[in-house]
């Protein structure tokens, strides 16, 4: 059996630990310190031109070149360096900023922004990561990389693998994952192991398969992820002129993309690119709230794990293993952390759509938390808001369907409070092959345009 692989640090970036700040050159295969077992991150960046980066990165959004074609490497300066050789790119990031002005209104503010990221190849924030981390590992001259997944991140993977030549492993939790996830890393040629548990316990296997064989993980807990998703905030901050907004609203689930864009944006204040920070606020679904619990009853020093429960499955995640970096991004940046229902997941999700705008589930949770905030007060009218969509409509469009149908819930706890929803809802109606009775429908449905 071929011995295992470690990953060297790249360039002049440090690898240091999250807990107990100890610095090493070099990356063990679980991504974890030795010394107390906490995560380890990139650090070490630094120092830089913010003037001469901003007119750099501009220029290159005008270049043929493929690397400057990619909204992730045309930020390599703030990357870890790799050979220009073993880069996989597909043209990730690059996503647009949306006006939202249904959905501000819906909230109760003045203007809010969406930076989806469901924009990217294959439809989530995912490949802004896997870009970096996937190259790192065809440096390192691995043939196999794999992945636990709830969907998103299995699809980004196996897309990228193939793209690089590399085979790739996806366990997934049996019958808990969007067949349109799924259906992506089967077409990308993944080995698919459906395990008969949750998300938590695919880690927990995949772990130990990573530590018996030369496999390169590349979930979150790989930093070089987290380095990949951070430039989702430099693109976010360049579309906007350098003027951070008020609050940045993201969705948490295993809370790697939300610790890459606080990281990032420390960075950025820290490096002289910003003055202000805006505040990182992290909703949850009620069902998967292990932050929201986390932060309520141990102030972020211990980790309360659920057992998670969520239609929402990108985000059914009850032991995130990135919750100390993102209890850290709150508490550095002042932002929030709140928890959703599942009824108001769903209603967030056709407001979105409303506004021309589609999204996963997972995504909808950032505009059903924007509206507690405004209630309490935390987000004012004036703010300047930008919440991150992390998925596409298609990624789960069994989800809408239903929705729309009006049985998403049948069966269910939540079927008795629904009636909420109906307003929302967009049925088809059958009709016989007749003018005069589209016209009807026309006139019976005037009224319904918009909520």
């Amino acid at each position: 059996m071929a011995q295992h692989r470690k990953s060297s640090a790249a360039s002049a970036h440090q690898v240091r630990c999250i807990g107990c700040g100890l610095v090493a050159d070099r990356l063990p295969q679980n991504f974890r310190c030795a010394a107390c077992g906490e995560l380890l991150e990139i650090a070490g960046i630094g120092p830089a031109n913010p003037d001469e980066l901003k007119s750099l990165w501009l220029r290159r959004s005008s270049s043929q070149d493929p690397l400057d074609r990619s909204g992730v490497w045309r930020f390599r300066e703030l990357l870890p360096a790799i050979d220009p050789g073993k880069i996989i790119t597909l043209r990730e990031g690059g996503t647009p900023l949306y006006p939202m002005p249904s959905c501000a209104r819906i909230a109760g503010i003045e203007f809010l922004l969406a930076k989806h990221q469901g924009m990217n190849p294959t439809g989530s924030f995912k490949d802004t990561g896997m870009t970096v981390a996937a190259s790192i590992a065809q440096q390192e001259g691995f043939r196999w990389v794999a992945c636990a997944s709830t969907g998103n991140t299995s699809a980004s993977m196996a897309a990228y693998a193939a793209r690089g030549g590399m085979r790739s492993l996806v366990v997934i939790p049996q019958g808990k994952i969007a067949w349109g996830k799924l259906s992506q890393a089967l077409d990308y040629g993944a080995l698919t192991c459906e395990l008969k548990t949750d998300f938590d316990g695919c880690m927990r296997v995949l772990n130990e398969v990573v530590q018996r064989m030369p496999v390169y993980l590349l979930n979150s807990v790989n930093p070089y992820r987290i380095e990949g998703q951070k430039t989702a905030a430099i693109e976010l901050l360049e579309q906007l002129d350098w003027r951070p907004p008020d609050h940045l609203i993201v969705p948490g689930g295993n809370l790697g993309n939300s610790s890459a864009l606080g990281k990032a944006l420390l960075e950025m204040k820290d490096l002289g690119f910003i003055s202000t920070l805006p505040k990182v606020s992290i909703i949850q679904a009620e069902g998967a709230n292990a932050l929201v619990r986390t932060m309520k009853e141990t102030g972020g020093r211990k980790l309360v794990s659920v057992q998670a429960e969520t239609l929402a499955s990108a985000i059914r995640i009850g032991s995130p293993a990135s919750w100390r970096k993102a209890a850290r991004v709150l508490q550095s940046t002042g932002g929030a952390v709140e928890q959703v229902t599942e009824i108001e997941i769903a209603l967030a999700k056709a407001e979105i759509g409303a506004d021309g705008i589609g999204c996963e589930p997972a995504s909808a949770v950032t505009l059903a938390g924007l509206k507690k905030l405004v209630h309490q007060g935390f987000v004012r009218k004036n703010d300047s808001v930008v919440m991150l969509l992390t998925g596409h409509l298609l990624k789960d469009p069994e989800f809408t369907l239903k929705f729309h149908r009006g049985d998403l819930f049948a069966g269910t706890e939540y079927e008795s409070g629904t009636r909420v929803l109906d307003p929302a809802r967009r049925q088809p109606v059958v009709l016989d092959a007749d003018a005069d009775a589209v016209l009807r429908a026309l006139e019976e449905n005037q009224d319904r345009l918009g909520f």
